[in-house]
C-alpha cells in the first residue's frame, strides 16, 4: 500500500470521527501541539486519556455504589424508626399481640 493511499484512509477515518462527534476542536489543538520532537504526542495523550478514564469511571462507579448504599441504609433506618413509632413495637407488645392473634384464630376455628 503506497503512502498516498494510507494518508487518504487516515484522513477519511479522521473526518468520519469528526462527523460522528467523537472528535472536536480540542483534538485539532492536540494535533497542533505535536511536532518533530514529539511525533507521537497525540497518540500518547489519547492512550493516557483512555487508561485514566477507565480507572476514573471505575472510581466513580464505586463511589456511586457506596453513596447509594449509604442512602439506602439511611432510608432503612428512617423507615424503621417511623414504623417503630407508628406501631409502638416492644417485646412485650409483640408477645401480647401474638397471643391475642392465636386466641382469635382459635375462636374463629371453633365457630
Amino acid at each position: 500500500m503506497d503512502q498516498n493511499h494510507m494518508k487518504k484512509q487516515i484522513n477519511s477515518a479522521r473526518n468520519s470521527l469528526f462527523q460522528q462527534g467523537y472528535l472536536d476542536e480540542q483534538f485539532i489543538q492536540l494535533e497542533d501541539l505535536q511536532d518533530d520532537a514529539n511525533p507521537n504526542f497525540v497518540e500518547e495523550i489519547v492512550t493516557l486519556f483512555y487508561s485514566d478514564s477507565t480507572r476514573l469511571i471505575r472510581n466513580i462507579e464505586t463511589a456511586l455504589c457506596i453513596g447509594i448504599f449509604r442512602q439506602v441504609k439511611h432510608e432503612h433506618a428512617t423507615l424503621k424508626r417511623k414504623l417503630e413509632t407508628y406501631f409502638q413495637v416492644s417485646p412485650s407488645n409483640s408477645l401480647e399481640n401474638r397471643h391475642t392473634l392465636q386466641r382469635n384464630t382459635q375462636l374463629c376455628a371453633a365457630d
